[in-house]
C-alpha cells in the first residue's frame, strides 16, 4: 500500500516538473493550454514500463495517446473507436502507431491455460491469433514464441485498424494517414518496426492476413 509520504513526493514532483519547464522556455504552458495539432495517435499497452513520450524522446503536445492490456484494437471497444475517430476526423493526425511490447503480460496469459475473469474477454483476440499462426508458433521455443507471438498480434491490430470505417473512409478521402506496427524492446529500449507506411487497402492487404493460406 502506497504511504501519503509517496503521493505527497508525487505532487513534489510536479511543483519541481512545472519550474523546470518555466525555466527552459516560460511560455510553455501557455501554448499548451490553445490546443493541440499531434501529428501521431499512439496505441500502446497500459504497462507502466513503455511511456510513449520518454521510449520516443518526445514531450507534450507530440502524441495523442490510448492505452489498454496488450495494445488491442476492438471493434466493440466504443473508447477506442471514439479516440480514433476524434484523431483521425478532427485532429487530423497523419499516422497512427500500434506498439507493443516484449515481456507483455496481456499475451502471456492468453498463451496460458489460466482464468482471468473478466479479462478472459479481452485476451480472446490474442488467442484467435495464436491459434492461426500454430503451425509457425508451434515449432518455435517457448521464449521464442511468447516474443513471435507479441509482433503477431502488432500486426493483427493492424489489420484491424484498417479495417475500420474510419481509418477506410480517411483513405478514400485521400487523407493522409499511415500506419505503423512497432515492438519495443523493454530489456534493450530499442523499438523494432514491424511494418510501416501502411496507407492504403491495397498495402494492408499485402502486409496483414485475411485468410488461412
Amino acid at each position: 500500500m502506497l504511504s501519503e509520504n509517496y503521493i505527497k513526493e508525487l505532487l513534489d514532483n510536479n511543483q519541481q516538473w512545472v519550474k523546470e519547464q518555466l525555466e527552459l522556455d516560460p511560455e510553455v504552458f501557455i501554448r499548451a493550454a490553445k490546443g493541440q495539432e499531434p501529428k501521431v495517435l499512439w496505441l500502446g499497452c497500459s504497462d507502466s514500463r513503455v511511456p510513449p513520450n520518454e521510449v520516443t524522446g518526445t514531450t507534450q503536445g507530440d502524441f495523442f495517446v490510448h492505452r489498454n492490456i496488450a495494445n488491442l484494437v476492438s471493434y466493440t471497444d466504443f473508447n477506442f473507436l471514439s479516440v480514433l475517430k476524434y484523431a483521425v476526423e478532427y485532429l487530423k493526425v497523419e499516422h497512427v502507431i500500434v506498439c507493443g511490447h516484449y515481456e507483455c503480460g496481456g499475451v502471456k496469459a492468453a498463451m496460458g491455460e489460466g482464468s482471468y475473469g473478466i479479462l478472459d474477454n479481452w485476451l480472446l483476440q490474442i488467442r484467435d491469433t495464436m491459434h492461426f499462426h500454430d503451425d509457425e508458433l508451434d515449432a518455435m521455443a517457448e521464449h521464442e514464441r511468447f516474443d513471435r507471438l507479441v509482433e503477431l498480434n502488432v500486426v493483427e491490430q493492424i489489420s484491424h485498424l484498417g479495417n475500420t470505417n474510419i481509418v477506410r473512409q480517411a483513405w478514400a478521402n485521400k487523407q493522409s494517414l499511415q500506419l505503423h506496427g512497432w515492438v519495443y524492446n523493454i530489456g534493450t529500449g530499442y523499438i523494432k518496426t514491424l511494418l510501416s507506411g501502411i496507407d492504403s487497402v491495397d498495402l494492408l492487404k499485402l502486409h496483414c492476413k485475411y485468410e488461412k493460406k
